[in-house]
Parts: C-alpha cells; structure tokens; sequence
C-alpha cells in the first residue's frame, strides 16, 4: 500500500462517526418527491458544512423547470474546491429527493435507526448515503493532500425520481456539467461497492386513451365502453407485444439479468368518471366510461431505435382499430430518453474500477443500470461523455420499506472515491501525505 493510499484509509476510518452522523442528518430532512418538500433547506444544511472548508458554494434554482413554483421552488446546490494548482475537475452529483415513504416500514424512515452496521431511512441507499460518502472522501483526500491539482465538486440537486429536469438537466443547459469546467463525473447511485455502472437503458413514457360514448350503466348498449375497448388493448399487448419484448435483447451488461431484454410495464389505468375526494360517502353515478387511459413505461435497448420502438406500438393500435368496431384512440407522448453506455476505456472508469481492485482486492464489475438516473442529462445536454455511476448500497432496496445502507460499504466506497481522487489529483509519482 502506498502512502498516500495509508493516509487517505486512515482518514477516511478515523471519520466513520460522521458518515454515519451526516447520512443521519440528511435523512432527517424529508426531501419528498412529489412535491419537492424542503429542498432549500437541505441545499442550506450542505452549505453550512461546505463553506468553513473552503469551498465557493452555489445554491441555484431551477426557475421555469417543470414543477418549480413558489411553494416548492426547485433548489440545487454545486459547491467547488479548488487546489492550488491547474488540473481536471472531479465532479460528484447526487440527488437530494426522495420518493413517498410508502407502506410498511418497522424503523424510523427519517434517520433515527442505526442497527446491526445500517443506517436505516427512506433515501438512505437511494442516494443520501451516497452523497455523504462522497462528502467525506472528498475531505479526507483534501486534509491529507492539500497541495493536490485541479478542482473537487460536489453537487446535491433535485428531481432526479422524477426526471432530473429541476436539477441536473437545468445544470447542464446553464454550462455547469460543460467539459470544459469538469472532466469526471461520478453520480453515487447505489449500484454496489464492486461496480462501475456505465449507463443505462432507454425509456419512453406515453398515456394510451380509448375512446367511447356515455349512456347510462342500466342501458351500456346505447353507449360504447371506453374500458372494454382497453381490455383490448391489454389482451393484444398480451398476445403480441410482450412475446416480441421478451425477444429483443442487448449486449450491454443491464443489472438484474431480466432488464437484459425490452420490457413494458403498465404505470397506471384509469376509466369513467373521476374519483372523488375522500370526504365523499356517496355512490358513483351509473355511467358507461367514454374515456379510458392508461400510462405505459417502455424500456429499450441501446440496440433499438425509439422511432421503431413507438411503430411497434402505434402498429398494434391501428391493427386493433381495423378489426375492432367503434374503436378508436390518441396517444401521447410523456417522457422519452435515450440509453446511454460510457466506454470501458473511458478515463472515470479506468481509474474508479482500479481503485476497487487495490481497496477491495477483488476486479471490478462493469453494469449497465435497468432505469435512468441523471447520466442522461450530463450525456445528451452536458455533453460530458466521462460520467459513470458508483456508490454504495444495494439497487434492489431502493424506494422500499425499511431501505438502508451499510455503513462499511460506505466507509470503503468512501476509501474507493478518495483513491480515485488521488489518481487523477495528485501528480504522477506523488506519495508523500
């Protein structure tokens, strides 16, 4: 072990108390999403810690982002440490929100539990965990190595669950995520200690809607029944769709082994009249629905092409539309983003996969993530292709009851950073701490 490599370990060991004591402290600010509840305020807490250290820190708002408004403005921060002398910048990005609590959770989900080597809380593995392991990596690399070569940032920005467009996409129209001011950008998604994810799979969002006629429910043959006409849909899906899906596979290594081919998931369905509020007591009206919508999550391979992909499905449509009576239908498009996969030659990857080999002695895994996360956004507006996502925690916990992280996969993806920020920091041949 070199001695920069015993210094930064030892730094990193001696702040395994407040790892666990910042992951608690962000995990106590419920940063939900939907709405967006408190997002200032945890851009505020991260600034108090940031500034005494040295770094120019930025709070910025998401003005005009979809879901930004005075109630719950879209607030991003992005602080920088800069060496004292010229170098490549090391950008790490984490989202700060968090999804719905949801149902059935034994332990506290903001924060209180710490148990048998877990923090415990919603967020915790989904990314909180991550953004304090990066946190403290990068000031343990910059206590020891105060002399070091470039720029460290650190960012904490919103919306990512639901599309990064108030956080990192808005970065990266305003020039933050530009090549020419960072050059490495890892995103702690929880994707386990031993791998470096390289991107990700496509998806397309789109709201299928039926069409019928409204009659009274005692008389459904003077109407036409907009939910019927989705049973067709479904059945055809069914029949045709998800047998060719299971089909189409790709190359890239996507994590579990089921995301390695196409994939529909129906997100929701909704026909007739619409819900009432839960104060109503009363019954619905007898009506035959003459509106039936559903909101199809379509996932495609990097080997596909997305105007193929809607063909297939607008191709169904009509074909159920020549033979089924009275049908009719619309279909919109929601949300649409290409796959993307950084190269394994690619500097970030190079250097975060042999930092895991010297800190875990075992060779690094190379995924590709089964949904988006905000690479997308750094790829395709920020047009900075030597991005990958590594942290700690276990994807398949994310956005269930009782989520956590473990505190030593914190603690060595933490030894894992700070290596890779010795790498590409420190001048060649540098060992003295």
């Amino acid at each position: 072990m070199t001695a920069h490599t015993s210094a930064l370990h030892a730094a990193i060991d001696a702040r395994r108390d407040d790892l666990i004591a910042l992951t608690q402290d962000l995990l106590r600010i419920p940063t939900l999403n939907p709405p967006g509840a408190r997002y200032r305020e945890i851009c505020e807490m991260l600034a108090a810690r940031f500034e005494p250290l040295g770094f120019q820190v930025d709070l910025i708002r998401a003005h005009g982002a979809p879901a930004d408004s005075e109630t719950y403005p879209r607030w991003n921060i992005v602080a920088r440490h800069t060496g004292p002398r010229a170098g490549d910048c090391v950008h790490f990005n984490s989202h700060h929100d968090v999804v719905e609590v949801g149902h059935g959770w034994t332990t506290d989900p903001f924060g209180e539990t710490v148990r048998d080597g877990r923090v415990y809380g919603r967020g915790s593995c989904d990314m909180k965990g991550g953004l304090a392991t990066s946190i403290i990596a990068a000031e343990a690399f910059i206590a020891t190595h105060p002399d070091y070569a470039g720029a460290i940032e650190i960012s904490a920005t919103a919306d990512e669950e639901s599309g990064g467009y108030g956080g990192v996409a808005y970065l990266a129209e305003q020039g933050w995520f530009s090549p020419q001011r960072v050059q490495h950008v890892i995103i702690p998604e929880p994707l386990n200690k031993d791998r470096v994810c390289l991107g990700h799979r496509g998806v397309w969002w789109a709201e299928i809607e039926t069409k019928g006629r409204i009659a009274h429910g005692s008389m459904p043959f003077l109407g036409d029944c907009a939910v019927r006409h989705m049973g067709a849909v479904i059945d055809e899906m069914e029949q045709t769709l998800f047998p060719l899906l299971a089909t189409k596979t790709t190359a890239m290594p996507v994590v579990p082994e089921g995301a390695r081919q196409s994939t529909l998931n129906i997100n929701s369905i909704h026909g007739g009249e619409p819900d009432q509020g839960p104060d109503y007591t009363g019954l619905p009206a007898p009506c035959v629905p003459d509106r039936c919508r559903i909101v199809i999550d379509r996932r495609f391979l990097i080997e596909e092409d997305l105007t193929e992909v809607k063909a297939e499905l607008t191709g169904m449509l009509e074909k159920i539309k020549k033979t089924r009576p009275k049908f009719d239908y619309d279909i919109r498009d929601l949300f649409e983003v290409q796959p993307t996969m950084t190269d394994q030659d690619a500097p970030i990857v190079r250097t975060v996969a042999g930092a895991i080999s010297k800190v875990l002695s075992r060779e690094a895994e190379f995924v590709v993530s089964p949904g988006t996360y905000d690479q997308k956004h750094i790829d395709r507006i920020g047009r900075l292709h030597n991005c990958i996502a590594y942290g700690p925690g276990i994807l398949d916990l994310a956005h269930q009851p009782d989520e956590y992280v473990g505190i030593d996969d914190m603690v060595d993806s933490a030894k894992v950073v700070a290596l890779t920020l010795a790498e590409l920091l420190l001048p060649e041949g540098s060992e003295t701490p």
